[in-house]
C-alpha cells in the first residue's frame, strides 16, 4: 500500500509540474526579476509599490509606482518593501509578489507555479521564514530558497560543480554577496547590507553638505549612472543636477564632477573592497591559488559601476571579470536551477528543511 502511494504520489506531482510554469525570482532591493521556465526573463520591474496612505490598498507596482517615487500627492505613498536584501513591509512585498507572479502568468491556464527565489546569504532565519511565507501566500505551490552568490554563479556559468575554487561578488541595491564555491557548495561566504542604495545615499549627502543642494533618490541614481567611477576616467566629465536650495529652498542647478562623484563613493567603494579582501584571506590555500587563474567574476547591478572591477583587480592582484549581464545572473541561475532537478535538491533542499524545524 505504501509503495502504490508512493508511485501514485510521484505520478501526481509530475503531473502538476507539466501544468504549471515554475519560476525563478530574483527579489531584490532595487529591482524584481522574474524568469518563466521554458520562456527565460520575462518581467524586469522596480522592486516599488505605490498604495493609499492609512490603508494597504496597492495602486500601482514596479515601473508605474517608480515614476511615482518623490512625487506622490499627500494621500499616496510609494515605497520600496525591500530594505538591504530584506523584507521590511511583509504585506506590501506579498501585494507586489502576488502582482508579479499574475503578470508573468496571465493568458495561461495553470496551477500554482513552484517558486525558486534568490535571497542574501546573511539574512537570518526569521526572515528567510518571512521571504517563503509571503511567496506562499502570493501563490507559490512549493517554495524554495536559494542563496544570491550561489545563483548569481550558475546564471554566469561558473564551473561550481568542479573541485575548483570560484569567486562571485554579486553587487546589488541592498547588499554585496561575496562567495568562494567549490563542488557545488559554498566554501566561503560574506554578505554585507552595502549596496547601490548605499552609493546613491552617499550621492546625496555629497551634494547635500558641498553644494546645500537636495536631490531625490533618481537623481542621485542617474548621477552615479552617467558620471560615477570608482577609478580614474581617461576622460573626467561633468554633469548639470538639478535639485532644491536647502537654504534658500529654491530650485536651483549646480555642476558637478566626475572627480567629485567618485570622491563621495569612497565609503561604499572602501566597504566593499574591504570584505572581498577578508573573503580572500578566509580562502583555503589550493582554492585561493585557483583564483589566480579563474579570478573574480562580478555579477549585479553595481559591477556597472565605472572602473570598479579595475580598482579590485589593483587591490587583490588577481584579475577582475565583469559577467556578461550582470543584472540577469542571479534571475538567469534560478531559471537554471528550476531546468535541472537536481541543482534544485542539492542546492535548496537544506534551506528548505531549515524551514519546517
Amino acid at each position: 500500500m505504501g509503495k502504490f502511494k508512493e508511485t501514485f504520489k510521484r505520478i501526481l506531482n509530475n503531473i502538476q509540474n507539466s501544468l504549471s510554469n515554475d519560476i525563478g525570482i530574483d527579489l531584490g532591493t532595487a529591482t524584481t526579476l522574474v524568469f518563466v521556465k521554458g520562456e527565460g526573463i520575462v518581467l524586469c520591474e522596480p522592486s516599488v509599490v505605490a498604495i493609499e496612505r492609512g490603508t494597504s490598498h496597492v495602486l500601482a507596482v514596479g515601473e508605474e509606482a517608480k515614476r511615482m517615487l518623490g512625487r506622490t500627492p499627500g494621500n499616496i505613498i510609494a515605497i520600496r518593501p525591500m530594505k538591504d536584501g530584506v523584507i521590511t513591509d511583509f504585506e506590501v512585498t506579498e501585494a507586489m509578489l502576488r502582482y508579479f507572479i499574475r503578470k508573468v502568468r496571465r493568458g495561461r491556464f495553470q496551477l500554482n507555479p513552484r517558486i525558486v527565489i534568490a535571497i542574501p546569504s546573511g539574512i537570518t532565519e526569521v526572515e528567510r521564514r518571512a521571504v517563503k511565507e509571503s511567496a506562499e501566500r502570493a501563490g507559490g505551490r512549493e517554495v524554495f530558497l536559494i542563496e544570491e552568490p550561489i545563483a548569481a554563479a550558475i546564471g554566469v556559468g561558473l564551473p561550481i560543480q568542479e573541485p575548483i575554487g570560484n569567486m562571485i561578488i554579486d553587487i546589488g541595491g541592498g547588499t554585496t554577496e561575496l562567495a568562494v564555491i567549490s563542488l557545488s557548495g559554498t566554501v566561503f561566504s560574506k554578505s554585507i547590507r552595502i549596496g547601490g542604495d548605499e552609493m546613491d545615499e552617499a550621492v546625496i549627502e555629497y551634494l547635500k553638505k558641498t553644494y546645500n543642494l537636495m536631490v531625490g533618490e533618481r537623481t542621485a541614481e542617474e548621477i552615479k549612472i552617467k558620471i560615477g567611477s570608482a577609478y580614474p576616467l581617461e576622460e573626467e566629465m561633468s554633469l548639470e543636477v538639478k535639485g532644491r536650495d536647502l537654504v534658500a529652498g529654491l530650485p536651483k542647478t549646480v555642476t558637478v564632477t566626475s572627480e567629485e562623484i567618485r570622491e563621495a563613493l569612497q565609503e561604499p567603494i572602501r566597504a566593499i573592497l574591504e570584505v572581498t579582501k577578508i573573503s580572500l584571506e578566509r580562502t583555503p590555500p589550493e582554492l585561493a591559488a585557483d583564483l589566480i587563474d579563474h579570478g573574480i567574476v562580478m555579477a549585479g547591478g553595481g559591477s556597472l559601476l565605472k572602473g570598479l572591477d579595475k580598482l579590485i583587480s589593483e587591490e587583490t592582484g588577481l584579475p577582475v571579470h565583469v559577467a556578461d549581464d550582470p543584472l540577469t545572473a542571479v534571475a538567469k541561475g534560478t531559471g537554471k536551477v528550476l531546468s535541472e532537478i537536481r541543482y534544485l535538491k542539492k542546492l535548496t533542499v537544506s534551506i528548505k528543511s531549515e524551514m519546517h524545524t
